[in-house]
């Protein structure tokens, strides 16, 4: 057996941090100007702790390009390094000088603003540049200045430096492979994404390009309503106006800030426009924030910040734990307070804007059993008369007509009321409520409502025919004969395919089709579980239809009195129709069906 220790060679190690550290090269900028940020907010906490003599002056990160040199410099006038703090910091790869920083003063609330923890980042300047020299002087006293230079080995260089004030430039001589790293629109493009919010000044082609109090870092008593439209306005130029919007600001047991979105919903929804952005102390992450926001409110728009959500090592994706948890279920917790404030504070005006945040409210209810409690009250049910009530109202209001036979109180609905119209117009005419049910989560939602209510079924208005739909074990007189209807219902099932259809004859009100097809709420729910994919395993379910003939219709009577090929004209006549009304006409019945009825012309 050999026991030692695992030996990591620098030489061999460089190369990795340089080309792998960062999924995007482009994050250099970022890093540096976070480096660049940290330096300043440093120096502004000593000079507040009274270790820093004489006034400070204006803070600011400066961004310059020299197209002639191919070089890119970032400059701050931040606390500045000597010679032995670059030796440290620079030189002794993931040695954290921010890191350090919070240590030194983790008592104190001046440390808010540091941002980075990690020691890695300035290394990415390595993936665009083949030579990086910082020019620093330090803001202690009798410092002198002091530049380092590297052209991308573990070789370095410390000289002399030639910065005359306080804080550091670093200077970038851009390689041939990043060369669109030195052009003007490229590094405006990266300040733009990456540093816009920053919390110092931040200056590029003489203009400063950041706002570095944001709208979420205010307070919410001081803003307007026209403060977040313009906000939004600036984060997504080109969306419509938001419909509201949720202000976070949570300093225990986590911090958190930010404001969330709620967009107006399209039919065409883009999942991957207008995503809300994820900041850490005010540095741009990401806009993946799967991890983060719960699924159900991955359409909302806005930004959140928080120093707590902890990042890998180069601070571009998300590592899951304890505090992201936490943090997810808040922004669950306010999502739902703040759709019950606007539910009590204006029910017209939540109603109108429902159509847009039904789909946020369903999945959510279906995705978290805490959110669902939180939400049950106030997701509306809408009706075919454009009525809406919350689920225990509408339970209650069908209770008294809609209940069958064994209790159960059945709600009725459409996914589509205009290809339904005939069976919904069925139910109106028996006094049935009827709701719209059309959304594509709907499927789902169904049976999560009949879950979580005590004898409560819903039933598609097409399901079955209007007497069965909700079975009150009503009898009515049928005025054929028990062998007519034995003849009727044999006829029909020799004009049918037995495998598809089955016939049964029902005893209706002569105003009701004298042909009706559908196709049970069960047997329907389950071939569309299996069309999404839920059912595979026990493959395609057959489709299979009830056809009910109406023996109380005037068409009955007729159809028996008929004798061979006009009996047999009137029955597929009949069931055309009611294959029509059901969309089961099509292709080659569908045009011979056309042609019949031109030829009665």
């Amino acid at each position: 057996m050999q026991k030692g220790k695992v030996s990591v060679n620098t030489e061999n190690i460089f190369p990795i941090i340089k080309k792998f550290l960062y999924t995007d090269n482009e994050i250099f900028l970022r890093e540096l100007i976070s480096n660049a940020t940290d330096a300043s907010n440093k120096l502004r906490v000593l000079s507040q702790r009274g270790e820093v003599k004489g006034d400070i002056g204006e803070l600011k990160i400066s961004v310059t390009l020299d197209e002639e040199r191919n070089t890119l410099t970032i400059s701050d006038n931040g606390i500045g390094m000597t010679e032995d703090e670059i030796d440290k910091y620079i030189n002794q790869i993931a040695f954290s000088g921010a890191e350090e920083f919070v240590e030194k003063f983790k008592d104190t609330k001046e440390d808010a603003n540091i941002i980075g923890h990690f020691g890695l980042g300035f290394y990415s300047s390595f993936m665009v540049a083949d030579k990086v020299e910082i020019d620093s002087l330090s803001h202690a006293e009798g410092s002198q200045p002091a530049k380092w230079t590297c052209e991308g080995s573990t070789d370095f260089k410390i000289t002399k430096g030639k910065r005359k004030t306080r804080g550091t430039d670093i200077i970038l001589h851009i390689n041939e492979e990043s060369k669109e790293f030195g052009q003007k629109w490229k590094v405006q493009e990266l300040l733009n994404k990456y540093c816009k919010f920053l919390p110092i000044p931040i200056e590029f082609d003489e203009k400063i390009v950041n706002e570095v109090a944001p709208l979420w870092k205010k307070n919410p008593a001081e803003l307007t309503d026209q403060d977040y439209l313009d906000f939004y306005s600036k984060l997504y130029p080109m969306g419509e106006p938001p419909l509201f919007w949720i202000h976070l600001n949570v300093d225990y047991p986590f911090n958190l800030t930010g404001v969330l979105y709620f967009p107006k919903i399209k039919k065409e929804i883009d999942p991957n426009r207008n995503k809300i952005q994820l900041y850490s102390n005010q540095v741009y992450v990401t806009d993946n924030v799967e991890d983060i926001v719960p699924e159900y409110l991955m359409l909302l728009h806005g930004v959140i910040d928080s120093p707590d959500i902890p990042l890998n090592v180069s601070r571009s994706s998300l590592q899951a734990d304890g505090a992201v948890k936490k943090i997810t279920s808040h922004i669950s917790k306010k999502v739902a307070d703040k759709l019950a404030d606007l539910y009590k504070a204006d029910l017209e005006d939540y109603t109108a804007k429902w159509d847009s945040i039904s789909i946020f409210v369903k999945y959510g209810m279906l995705s978290d059993e805490k959110f669902y409690d939180r939400a049950k009250g106030i997701c509306l049910l809408q009706n075919t008369n454009k009525e809406y009530s919350s689920i225990e109202a509408y339970i209650a209001k069908i209770e008294p007509n809609q209940t069958d036979k064994d209790g159960n109180r059945v709600a009725l609905y459409t996914n589509d009321a205009d290809k339904q119209y005939n069976f919904v117009e069925a139910a109106a005419a028996k006094g049935y409520d009827v709701l719209v049910l059309d959304e594509v989560i709907d499927n789902h939602f169904i049976g999560n409502l009949e879950q979580k209510n005590e004898k409560f079924q819903l039933k598609r208005v097409d399901a079955d025919t209007t007497g069965k739909l909700i079975d009150k074990d009503e009898k009515t007189e049928s005025v054929l004969g028990e062998d007519e209807v034995t003849k009727l219902k044999e006829a029909f099932e020799g004009a049918l395919n037995k495998e598809k259809y089955t016939v049964v004859s029902e005893v209706m009100s002569p105003d009701e089709a004298f042909i009706t097809i559908t196709r049970s709420e069960w047997e329907r729910r389950m071939s569309e579980m299996g069309g999404m994919g839920g059912m595979q395993m026990f493959g395609q379910m057959p489709e299979k239809y009830s056809v009910s003939v109406n023996t109380n219709h005037s068409l009955a009577a007729k159809v028996l009195k008929a004798k061979g090929d006009k009996q047999t004209a009137l029955m597929n006549n009949a069931i055309d129709l009611a294959k029509l009304s059901q969309n089961l006409l099509t292709g080659k019945e569908l045009s011979e069906f056309v042609k019949k009825q031109y030829a009665t012309l």
